[in-house]
Protein backbone atom coordinates (compact mmCIF):
# COMPACT_ATOMS: atom_id res chain seq x y z
CA UNK A 1 0.00 0.00 0.00
CA UNK A 2 1.43 3.39 -0.93
CA UNK A 3 1.56 6.29 1.47
CA UNK A 4 0.17 9.79 0.84
CA UNK A 5 3.52 11.20 -0.30
CA UNK A 6 3.89 8.49 -2.93
CA UNK A 7 0.28 8.87 -4.05
CA UNK A 8 0.43 12.64 -4.45
CA UNK A 9 3.76 12.36 -6.29
CA UNK A 10 2.18 9.98 -8.80
CA UNK A 11 -0.86 12.22 -9.16
CA UNK A 12 1.44 15.13 -9.97
CA UNK A 13 3.50 12.96 -12.31
CA UNK A 14 0.34 12.02 -14.18
CA UNK A 15 0.20 15.59 -15.52
CA UNK A 16 3.59 15.03 -17.19
CA UNK A 17 3.47 11.40 -18.27
CA UNK A 18 1.14 8.44 -18.70
CA UNK A 19 1.10 6.32 -15.57
CA UNK A 20 1.37 2.56 -15.77
CA UNK A 21 -1.68 0.42 -15.10
CA UNK A 22 -0.16 -0.58 -11.76
CA UNK A 23 0.40 3.07 -10.77
CA UNK A 24 -3.14 4.08 -11.74
CA UNK A 25 -4.59 1.13 -9.80
CA UNK A 26 -2.51 1.96 -6.72
CA UNK A 27 -3.77 5.55 -6.78
CA UNK A 28 -7.38 4.39 -7.10
CA UNK A 29 -7.03 2.03 -4.13
CA UNK A 30 -5.28 4.69 -2.07
CA UNK A 31 -7.93 7.30 -2.93
CA UNK A 32 -10.69 4.91 -1.82
CA UNK A 33 -9.15 5.00 1.65
CA UNK A 34 -7.82 8.57 1.81
CA UNK A 35 -10.14 11.56 1.36
CA UNK A 36 -7.23 14.02 1.52
CA UNK A 37 -5.47 12.46 -1.45
CA UNK A 38 -8.76 12.09 -3.31
CA UNK A 39 -9.30 15.84 -2.90
CA UNK A 40 -5.71 16.53 -3.97
CA UNK A 41 -6.27 14.51 -7.15
CA UNK A 42 -9.39 16.54 -7.98
CA UNK A 43 -7.48 19.78 -7.37
CA UNK A 44 -4.58 18.68 -9.60
CA UNK A 45 -7.02 17.87 -12.40
CA UNK A 46 -8.84 21.19 -11.92
CA UNK A 47 -5.57 23.14 -12.05
CA UNK A 48 -4.65 21.37 -15.28
CA UNK A 49 -7.97 22.37 -16.84
CA UNK A 50 -7.58 25.96 -15.67
CA UNK A 51 -4.05 26.16 -17.09
CA UNK A 52 -5.17 24.74 -20.46
CA UNK A 53 -8.10 27.18 -20.62
CA UNK A 54 -5.83 30.11 -19.78
CA UNK A 55 -3.29 29.09 -22.42
CA UNK A 56 -6.03 28.66 -25.03
CA UNK A 57 -7.56 32.07 -24.26
CA UNK A 58 -4.13 33.72 -24.26
CA UNK A 59 -3.34 32.16 -27.63
CA UNK A 60 -6.71 33.29 -29.01
CA UNK A 61 -6.08 36.82 -27.74
CA UNK A 62 -2.61 36.94 -29.28
CA UNK A 63 -3.94 35.61 -32.58
CA UNK A 64 -6.53 38.40 -32.71
CA UNK A 65 -3.96 41.13 -32.07
CA UNK A 66 -1.41 39.70 -34.49
CA UNK A 67 -3.79 40.06 -37.45
CA UNK A 68 -3.89 43.84 -37.27
CA UNK A 69 -2.46 45.47 -40.38
CA UNK A 70 1.02 46.79 -39.91
CA UNK A 71 1.61 50.50 -40.01
CA UNK A 72 4.05 51.69 -42.65
CA UNK A 73 7.43 52.44 -41.18
CA UNK A 74 9.12 55.73 -41.65
CA UNK A 75 12.37 55.60 -43.62
CA UNK A 76 13.75 58.71 -42.00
Amino acid sequence: MMNCEQATRLMSDSRERTLTLRERAAIKVHNLLCDGCKNFNVQVQDLGQIARRYARERDDSQAKTSHKPEQPRSTE
